[in-house]
């Protein structure tokens, strides 16, 4: 069993179960109503043919943060949409900040922007995400 197909107990279940963020070595800073920090060390595995941080996973590490922060409560809330802008490039060896947080939720529909950094604190990409919360609940 590797590490990705361990369950963490240090995060929430839906975020134990998340196999696909446990690969990609993301990691939880922080988990709180609204709002979400995600890390991410870019591996050389990470790039693409220009050697730069493949654009998808920039998106993906967004996505995660995006995900955490719109699942507040017991319902499970999924994207609706997103948009992703790539403002600088980055290589393997660098670590990438998702910053989350909600901007409006009206009904069952929601707005989140999350800011892309490198450990500088540059600006790497702005995502926003639009959500939806479904009436079904998250399965343990």
């Amino acid at each position: 069993m590797t590490a990705a197909d361990k369950p963490r107990s240090d995060v929430r279940p839906m975020m134990q179960r998340d196999r696909a963020s446990a690969a990609l070595g993301m990691v939880v800073e922080r988990d709180e109503p609204g709002s979400a920090t995600v890390s991410m060390t870019v591996r050389d595995d990470m790039t693409n043919g220009f050697a730069v941080t493949h654009g998808g996973l920039v998106f993906a590490l967004a996505d995660t943060a995006f995900a955490i922060a719109c699942n507040e409560d017991d319902s499970v809330t999924v994207a609706g949409g997103a948009d992703i802008t790539f403002l600088k490039s980055t290589r393997a060896g660098q670590v990438l900040t998702a910053n989350a947080r909600r901007r409006v939720v009206v009904g069952r529909t929601g707005l989140y922007d999350v800011t892309v950094t490198d450990e500088r604190g540059d600006i790497v990409a702005e995502f926003r995400g639009r959500s939806i919360t479904t009436r079904r609940t998250p399965t343990e």
